[in-house]
């Protein structure tokens, strides 16, 4: 294993992969230094391609073209047993416990293993199938107690606590320092120091938590897949035409030719409940996308949470824990639930005072154009946007003209070059394996010494088999120490495709996220580290770099150069620049306030008794305790939080995007400060240096110290988000 703590994040990202940099722990989930012409050991020869070193240029690459969903279970085994055969003989290992034959022999271990994860990654969030599932669903228990027989190794975690307690910790490098403990926490806290029954009871835990989150996530697919609204022209009111048009394409890819499908994805969803002006209709899409997980049939995950939540709390009892959250935030930046809440409690007032705002300009709009209505859930983006159009003559479809795919990801390259001095050069086509023919590569380089940095893979379109979402991932990590290795790097989005031979439009909410998820690229891109292990993430840190990133998408370079009318190829013109940027804060109310909806309710689901938990009642007793807005629903309700519940992840840690969100506020303001703006030459090094190139080989808050020269303030949060600023 590359380690427990390293190994282990890639196994569970591979079991449940569920969120943003994911299972948000993709960002994570990063690989042994791959038994390719890089490293300096010598494996064995393998049969299974999944578990062959990575063969071809840039240092190896994948064997995309050449797996096969009837390789993964043998290889898993095989993997593991090999993986185990190496902790057997570090643990086993005559020689006295040091640094070198214990922590660095554990970095070293797994990465076969490591490689049959990357697969099986693939096959689980972007070629799912039924066979795959099955896979999954047979292999999940063996995955956990695979863990569990590392993590219960009594002789390993001997040799682990004593070298963390050794004289020789004091002479190593900051870095070997800081893996040494990662590693002595992540078994201490895994237990390790249980014995007898209790350690048995700790195992069967995981195993049966391994088998829930897989289903979970199972029964969340199985209702997008299943629940697509088809509707006829005589139905397509109010849509903009780069919606129908790809409405048309997914319904005839669904055998529905002359149909109009709206597949059950926040990115098909989003853009109808905006501009529909059939509010049946909207009615019906919104239910269906809300209700996923949640329909009282076989695919229903209440008495999964609730089966969850037990066996959580459970396990963190025989740790000495008083709930999951203590125990899940003790290592984190916030510390404590108390800690994460207090974060919450500070912005949820603003938030939902803005919404009542949001939600008056919304009626006074109904009641103006004689609409006999109130405002109900599934009207408000489509208000909203009438909203838009009233108070700043912001149209969102006129913005939408300006911002092709492909323009964005130029735009995003020029953003690399001016702060990361990278150059992204697009391979030939077949010169590098891919999964899917959407799926594109790049060549990415240092500017000026032309150094070769890794490869950047871009799984753009939404599909069948595809889970919902946007996510970043590695299929191989930046290490040092056992030879340099190159980075190769994944953005994966849900765009609907644009009709053949025209350009992909998205929307500006889109917009940002391809730039957020493009930021964990980079992260994974620009790092600068010796060990796997550093690249594990403190959960409410690394959504940081990201949600900083989306800064950019402001920045004049951008728009001047890169958004350009799809038809005439005109710059974007300055007056709508101008309504853009007046309306930056516009519906902050609502974007907040579904997002901390769900922050709070993880945090409350963890910090609960289970047995006076029923999922559907407690959702909705606590929203109402909270006086969460009934036009507003959490953004992701409770039976379909993966984030959450297809894995540990971002269990009673979703508050971190907000965490991470006061932190690249301030950081922006310091970028706004700055003499040369954005694209400051002198703050753009210490960016790159103190908070994407160290990954987690320095604590988080020293770090951004060293960037800032103090720690952040949430007052920038505050006026980022336009709400008034506490005194």
């Amino acid at each position: 294993m590359k380690k427990f703590t390293a190994s282990l994040t890639a196994l569970a990202v591979a079991l449940t992969l569920g969120a943003c940099s994911d299972q948000a722990a993709n960002q994570a989930a990063t690989t042994s230094p791959d038994a390719s012409a890089q490293t300096q050991h010598q494996s064995p020869e393998f049969d299974n391609v999944l578990l062959q070193p990575f063969p071809g240029p840039y240092g190896g690459v994948p064997q995309f073209d050449k797996m096969k969903v009837e390789d993964v279970k043998p290889a898993l085994r095989k993997g593991m047993a090999l993986n185990l055969e190496e902790i057997d003989a570090i643990a086993n290992n005559p020689e006295p416990p040091t640094f070198d034959n214990t922590i660095v022999a554990m970095e070293r271990a797994g990465s076969a293993l490591d490689r049959v994860f990357r697969y099986y990654g693939i096959f689980s969030s972007n070629k799912s199938s039924p066979e795959f599932r099955d896979v999954r669903a047979e292999m999940s228990p063996e995955l956990s107690a695979f863990s569990t027989k590392i993590t219960q190794n009594e002789a390993l975690f001997k040799r682990i606590k004593a070298v963390y307690e050794s004289e020789e910790l004091k002479s190593l490098t900051p870095e070997e320092q800081r893996i040494t403990w990662i590693t002595y926490n992540s078994f201490a806290r895994n237990g390790a120091t249980l014995d007898g029954d209790a350690k048995a009871r700790y195992a069967e835990i995981n195993k049966e938590l391994a088998t829930l989150y897989n289903q979970f996530s199972t029964n969340v697919l199985a209702d997008e897949e299943n629940y697509v609204t088809y509707i006829t022209a005589e139905q397509l009111g109010g849509l903009p035409e780069s919606f129908v048009k790809g409405a048309a394409a997914a319904a005839k890819e669904r055998g529905q030719e002359g149909k109009y499908a709206i597949t059950n994805t926040r990115s098909s969803m989003d853009p109808f409940l905006t501009y529909s002006t059939d509010r049946a209709l909207r009615e019906q899409v919104w239910n269906t996308y809300y209700n996923r997980g949640d329909n009282g049939d076989e695919y229903d995950n209440n008495d999964i949470i609730k089966q969850i939540l037990t066996l959580r709390d459970e396990r963190v009892e025989l740790l000495g824990y008083d709930n999951y959250a203590q125990w899940r935030l003790e290592d984190r930046m916030a510390k404590t639930p108390e800690n994460a809440m207090d974060l919450m409690m500070k912005v949820w007032p603003a938030a939902i005072a803005r919404v009542d705002e949001e939600v008056a300009d919304m009626q006074a709009i109904a009641d103006e154009e004689g609409a006999d209505i109130t405002i109900k859930p599934w009207d408000y983006r489509f208000y909203a946007e009438k909203v838009r159009k009233a108070k700043y003559d912001l149209d969102s479809n006129e913005v939408k003209q300006y911002l092709q795919l492909d323009k964005l990801r130029e735009a995003m390259f020029y953003v690399a070059g001016r702060l990361f001095n990278f150059d992204f050069t697009p391979v030939p086509e077949g010169s590098v394996p891919v999964f899917h023919p959407d799926v594109k590569v790049w060549e990415v380089k240092d500017k000026d010494s032309g150094k070769l940095i890794g490869l950047w893979y871009l799984d753009p379109f939404a599909r069948q088999g595809k889970r919902s979402g946007a996510w970043a991932t590695t299929y191989r990590s930046y290490t040092t120490f056992d030879g340099e290795t190159t980075v190769l790097a994944s953005n994966n989005s849900n765009f609907v495709k644009g009709p053949e031979g025209e350009p992909t439009l998205i929307s500006w909410d889109d917009a940002n996220t391809y730039f957020h998820e493009f930021g964990h690229a980079l992260h994974f891109l620009s790092s600068d580290v010796e060990y796997p292990t550093s690249h594990s993430g403190v959960r409410d840190y690394t959504e940081f770099q990201s949600q900083l990133l989306e800064r950019w998408l402001t920045t004049d370079e951008v728009i001047n150069n890169y958004l350009v009318h799809y038809k005439t190829g005109e710059p974007i013109p300055a007056e709508l620049v101008e309504k853009i940027k007046n309306a930056s804060t516009f519906n902050s109310g609502f974007g907040t306030t579904e997002y901390m909806a769900s922050a709070i309710m993880d945090l409350l689901y963890h910090t609960t008794d289970p047995e006076k938990i029923e999922p559907d009642a407690f959702e909705r007793d606590q929203l109402k305790a909270l006086d969460m807005p009934e036009e507003i629903v959490m953004r992701h309700r409770s039976t379909q939080f993966g984030h959450v519940f297809s894995g540990e992840g971002y269990a009673a840690a979703y508050y971190g995007y907000m965490w991470a969100d006061v932190l690249s506020a301030d950081a922006a303001e310091a970028f706004a400060e700055a003499p040369g703006g954005f694209y400051d030459k002198e703050l753009s090094a210490k960016l790159v240096k103190y908070l994407f190139a160290v990954r987690n080989a320095m604590d988080p808050a020293e770090a951004y110290r060293l960037f800032r020269g103090r720690d952040a303030q949430t007052d920038a949060l505050m006026r980022a988000r336009g709400f008034p600023v506490p005194e």
